[in-house]
């Protein structure tokens, strides 16, 4: 089966795609997987790393073709706030609890969640469910417009340590080498370089 082993970012490839691929937000977190395009190209998805894919990227095959990458459309909530100030502390909370988000000029986009639509209603923000492409950003460490995927990746808005379930009602102690704030928790965890 051919492969793809390299990644044009958008904007940075200009040759007429052999195949397209339309892939969701996870999808397109991948190191190896076995794709198939629009059009029937069969191939392996083998790169050395995995990259987070955004829509317009391109997978370069073994032979030189490119196959085009296509956000999906998903499930997401659009998040608008009443001036920028209070769009900066909705993102803020959005990042306080690790959420992929996506920065719009005039809003924010996470995928649906009824506990942080609440959250964020409560904060006095403007809600639309809405079915569109998902692209949030890729966190503080991402490389080149690319994040490691989000299965492997520790990277953050605010705090940029491995990911973890638990309440984020906590005070800043303890000295983190990463994200140059103290943090508290209230329990024990490594925080760790993958």
């Amino acid at each position: 089966m051919i492969r793809a082993t390299q990644v044009k970012p958008q904007h940075r490839w200009t040759n007429a795609a052999a195949d397209t691929v339309v892939l969701d937000f996870d999808d397109r977190h991948r190191r190896r997987s076995a794709m198939t395009g629009t059009r029937g190209l069969e191939f392996l998805l083998d790169l050395e790393n995995a990259v987070a894919l955004r829509g317009g990227d391109a997978l370069v095959l073994d032979d030189g073709r490119l196959v085009e990458v296509v956000a999906a459309p998903e499930p997401l909530l659009e998040i608008r706030g009443h001036d920028p100030q209070h769009l900066v502390r909705l993102a803020w909370h959005l990042g306080n609890r690790h959420l992929p988000t996506q920065i719009m000029g005039r809003g924010l986009r996470i995928r649906r969640d009824h506990v942080i639509e609440a959250m964020v209603r409560g904060l006095g923000a403007r809600v639309v469910e809405i079915e569109a492409p998902f692209d949030p950003e890729g966190g503080a460490y991402a490389g080149d417009g690319h994040a490691r995927a989000a299965r492997e990746s520790h990277d953050h808005i605010v705090h940029g340590h491995p990911s973890h379930d638990h309440h984020h009602d906590h005070d800043h102690r303890h000295p983190d080498e990463h994200c140059g704030h103290d943090h508290h928790h209230g329990h024990p965890h490594a925080h760790e370089d993958k």
